[in-house]
């Protein structure tokens, strides 16, 4: 219980911790042990998706578990109007497809993506850009039909919003896609996934080991097989680009 709790503690380095590294090394040298600590943390409602001196004891909240975090009682938090819930998701979306950007990189345990407030909203500008030619191509003026892609029939909803919206002093209107998006990487970063390198572009980041671990499982999903399947090419670090998925592969 002692090493799930500190497992859920995601900015604490084992490194930097002697109780929760010699943990650690008692779960790969005692089989029996490490079962026993699965089952707590499965108790608790958490998946258990890597133990290791790098990423720690890495668990991610099953649906139900009363660790998860909606994107409802996040968006809540973020703003007064509940109905940018989906903007507050896309930013999500866009940060973990940018941060890593290639099949490989999930894979490469070695890989550290970077992503920035400015790059994000730039690629999802684009995205939406290339959203609006398909739907103009098929003649579409109204809304698309409810069958519709998710994507499809919400890029109007960002586009129509303002990207660098300013109060009287000069900070970013919470509700403006770049204060979503800023809100999205704080959030991440307060929550042990990004760590910020500078203030370059509206705020720099990169990813961290328990990032790349909750994005593995993410990227198996609709919503971003969608996203990197419009061909979209902006990858802020030079060392990568989006392409559709090979349906062979």
């Amino acid at each position: 219980a002692r090493l799930v709790a500190l497992g859920l503690q995601p900015r604490l380095q084992p490194a930097r911790d002697a109780d929760y590294a010699a943990l650690l090394r008692r779960y790969h040298e005692e089989p029996a042990w490490a079962r026993l600590c699965d089952a707590v943390a499965t108790g608790l409602g958490l998946v258990v998706m890597e133990v290791s001196p790098r990423a720690g004891m890495a668990v991610a909240a099953a649906e139900d578990s009363v660790f998860a975090v909606r994107i409802g009682d996040y968006a809540r938090r973020a703003a007064a109007d509940s109905a940018d819930r989906f903007l507050h998701g896309l930013a999500h979306l866009a940060v973990a497809a940018l941060a890593f950007p290639r099949p490989a990189d999930l894979a490469d345990e070695g890989y550290s993506g970077r992503v920035s407030v400015l790059g994000v909203e730039s690629f999802v500008r684009q995205a939406c850009a290339v959203l609006e030619e398909r739907a103009t191509g098929r003649g579409e003026n109204t809304d698309p039909a409810t069958d519709a892609p998710e994507l499809e029939a919400a890029w109007r909803v960002y586009a129509r919003r303002s990207a660098t919206g300013a109060t009287k002093d000069a900070r970013r209107l919470a509700g403006s896609t770049t204060g979503i998006i800023g809100k999205a990487v704080a959030f991440l970063a307060d929550s042990g996934f990004l760590q910020r390198t500078g203030d370059e572009n509206g705020g720099t980041y990169r990813t961290t080991p328990r990032y790349r671990l909750q994005v593995r499982e993410l990227a198996g999903t609709a919503a971003m097989a969608e996203l990197l399947s419009l061909g979209v090419v902006t990858v802020t670090d030079g060392g990568g680009t989006l392409s559709a998925p090979d349906p062979d592969t």
